[in-house]
């Protein structure tokens, strides 16, 4: 008989109707369901249970879910998938902002929400696998140095002219595959396809908010990037010798 664990599943929505499918539809596919209709008490499961994942309403009684996405992503590093009945573009740029990983509007598709949440698991499994198979202390590969920046995979820390720079999850990923990359163009679908799991649909922003967000904490140009520069219609390209 198999002992391996259910994903567990934090699922929090305070439709109970609406929760009750969801947990009823994810329990009969495997996974491990837990449910809070409150958006402060899903702060203080999330930091007990760390769960594999999280689904998180927008709008909730205790505390807003993006709330809820800003508080804890500093030091929960599994996915955070979005559900909210706002269909407005302000929305996801919030929610992306906040640190989610995708972002579902209501009604939610069961097909398409199992999808989505295979993805993300799929991703995260593999990035933990990577990590755990690249991190050797006597390797040089777990630290990459242009200059002034250093950025440490094993510590998942960077630091800019001896100054720490606080990066989330998503931002340092995005970061080393560009440093790995340093001088060579990498393209939207190489990113969507490396850090997320699909291919790049054309509509995807996630990464160009990343993007916007580490030129930012690494002193680059927001009007015109030297360090991370756009390559228009291609991708983007991490500069070697500008730190």
């Amino acid at each position: 008989m198999s002992t391996q664990t259910l994903p567990h599943i934090l699922l929090v929505e305070d439709d109970i109707a609406l929760a009750e499918w969801i947990a009823d539809y994810l329990s009969a596919r495997d996974f491990q369901v837990t449910t809070t209709g409150r958006g402060d008490d899903a702060v203080q499961l999330i930091t007990q249970l760390n769960p594999d994942l999280v689904l998180l309403d927008g709008m909730l009684p205790g505390m807003d879910g993006l709330d809820v996405c800003k508080t804890v992503r500093p030091e929960f590093e599994n996915p955070i998938i979005m559900l909210t009945a706002r269909d407005e573009e302000i929305d996801e740029v919030l929610g992306l902002e906040m640190g989610a990983d995708d972002y579902i509007t209501k009604p939610v598709r069961a097909r398409a929400l199992l999808a989505r949440i295979r993805l993300l698991l799929r991703r995260q499994e593999k990035m933990t696998n990577r990590l755990n198979d690249d991190i050797q202390p006597s390797e040089p590969s777990d630290r990459i140095q242009f200059n002034g920046l250093i950025i440490n995979l094993q510590a998942r820390s960077v630091a800019l002219d001896d100054e720490l720079i606080n990066l989330s999850s998503n931002e340092f990923d995005v970061l080393w595959f560009l440093a790995q990359n340093a001088g060579q163009l990498v393209s939207r679908e190489q990113l969507v396809s490396h850090l997320r799991g699909f291919d790049y649909d054309g509509f995807d922003r996630s990464i160009d908010l990343r993007i916007s967000r580490l030129r930012k904490k690494l002193k680059d140009s927001p009007s015109e990037p030297f360090r991370i520069k756009t390559i228009w219609g291609k991708g983007y390209l991490f500069a070697k010798d500008v730190w």
